[in-house]
Order: structure tokens, then sequence, then C-alpha cells
């Protein structure tokens, strides 16, 4: 069975959107490979995200990835010591350019930072709030509503899910897991799609003894799975920038191997087209290897 790969492209900051999405795209490009690009749309508040500190395994992932040569120290001190830039004011004519490049937009956030660590003490309509905040940027830049997106650090809930049927998205990307799904809350079941990671970042990966940058896109390679549909996310910052080379080493084997590519929109439409075969499963709270906090995963029945 042909194996089939969709790549989810985080953009977190104003500098990834300025540096990243260029070189992500000419890498797509060269491959021929499809990808969906998911903007955030507000202030960068990177800086900010030093209150993680309290977090368990934050030191050891900050440790390993190197924070300051993967995001830069003008990026780390933006929304504390520097004024945050609006990542969509200072960069529409970048995002543009993807869409007409005829790669998939969607919304990653408003204020990143914001729906990552606070995300699970806001009010409904706080949260409805910040991702109109989010919709509305989208459509001023893009001049038409998101139909997808895919949350900052895997943070989803109840009320996110709420908004994102009243959005009418056709699909939505938060979660760690294996299958695409309807995400089940405390016994209520959403109506938008949930297509889930399901290989490791490159962040989890890196600055593990056993995982040296040479030897990442092999056992990248490695868990593709032929029976699913296989979901990488990459962020902007990182396989756009300083490991660059790990993301065209990956995308060398999946050509050689005859990886099949899918774009995430049409993944989501043939989904829907069989909706009754679609499972309904736990969106839960959960641990994932080499990523510090709680993020939303997928519990399997």
């Amino acid at each position: 069975m042909a194996v089939r790969l969709a790549l989810k492209i985080d953009v977190d900051t104003d500098r990834g959107t300025r540096l990243g999405i260029p070189n992500l795209m000419a890498d797509c490009r060269e491959f021929g490979v499809p990808a969906c690009f998911l903007f955030s749309l507000g202030p960068d508040n990177t800086g900010k995200a030093i209150r993680r500190i309290f977090r368990p395994g934050f030191f050891s992932k900050v440790s390993r990835t190197n924070i300051v040569q993967l995001y830069g120290v003008r990026t780390l001190l933006n929304g504390t010591l520097l004024p945050a830039p609006q990542v969509g004011r200072r960069n529409e004519e970048a995002m543009r350019a993807v869409r007409v490049a005829g790669f998939e937009t969607g919304i990653h956030c408003h204020d990143h930072i914001r729906w990552q660590d606070h995300l699970h003490g806001m009010t409904l309509d706080e949260v409805r709030a910040e991702f109109a905040l989010a919709r509305g940027e989208f459509r001023r830049v893009f001049g038409h509503e998101a139909l997808t997106a895919g949350a900052p650090g895997w943070q989803s809930s109840a009320f996110s899910r709420t908004i994102y049927d009243e959005a009418g998205l056709l699909y939505g990307s938060d979660t760690r897991g294996t299958a695409p799904f309807f995400p089940r809350i405390d016994g209520h079941v959403f109506g938008t799609l949930e297509i889930p990671t399901t290989l490791p970042t490159l962040d989890e990966l890196m600055g593990r003894p056993e995982y040296p940058d040479e030897k990442i896109a092999s056992h990248l390679f490695s868990l593709l799975r032929p029976e699913a549909l296989n979901v990488f996310t990459l962020h902007a910052e990182i396989e756009g920038m300083s490991r660059r080379s790990i993301f065209r080493d990956f995308l060398g084997k999946c050509q050689n191997r005859q990886v099949g590519f899918v774009r995430l929109e049409d993944a989501a439409r043939a989904c829907l087209a069989h909706r009754e075969s679609i499972p309904i499963c736990d969106l839960v709270q959960g641990q994932v290897d080499g990523r510090s906090g709680w993020l939303a995963v997928q519990l399997e029945s």
C-alpha cells in the first residue's frame, strides 16, 4: 500500500514569517510537494514564553534545542523588553505569496502565547473573541474565510472546538494522534473533523543522543505508516531556517521511496465524503515524548 504524507507548517513568529516561509516554499516547490501553512496573525509575544519555566520538562527541552539559535535574540525579547510586532500587518505580502504559489493556508492563531499558555483558563467568550481576531486578520490578508486552523502547542478545549464548529471550518488539526476523527470532550461530540499530527516534530528529537541531526530524517521516514494518513508538523523557525537541511534530507528520502504527498484539504474532503466511517474519539490532555507540558491527544477507543 502506498504511503501518504501531508505537511503542516506552523508559522509561530514574525521572524519565521519573514525568513522561514520563503525557504520552505522554495524547498516544497523544488521537490514538488504540497503543504499547509498555518499563520500566527497578531502580536509576536514570544518573549513571554519565559513563564513556562515552571512546566515539567521545559528546561531540558531548552537545553536540548538551543532556543536562542532557533529563534534569535530579537524574537526572544518580543513582547517583553521589545515591542511585540504585529505579524499579519508586517508580513501580509509574504503570506499572500504562499497562497499565490498554490499552497494551502489557514489559521495558527492570533496571539501564539495567549492561546498556547492560557487557553484552558479562558471563558467561552474569551476564546471566541481571540479566534475572531485571527479570523478577521486572515480575511483582511487573504480576502476570504479560513477553512482550517491548527492550534499553537496542540492546545485544544471544549470551548475552542465549539468555536471551530461555529466558524464552519472544514477541519482542524489541534491534536496528536493516529488518524482523522471527530473529537469528543466530556461526552459532547464536535462536528469539525480533526486531522491529528502523527509524527514527532524536530524539536522533540533534536539534541537527544539517540537522534543526532544526521539521523533524524531517517528516523522520521521509518515512522511512516502505509495504512494511515501520516501528518508531519514542521515549523518555519526550525525546518525553514537552522534545520533546513534535515527537512530537505527527509523530502529526498520520501521522493526516492515514492511517498505520495497529499494536501490536507483534499484529505479532509475525502474523509468527509464517507462521514459515517469516521470514528468518534475522546480528545484528552496527555503528554508527548520530548515535549514539555500537556497537550491535546486523541484517545482511541
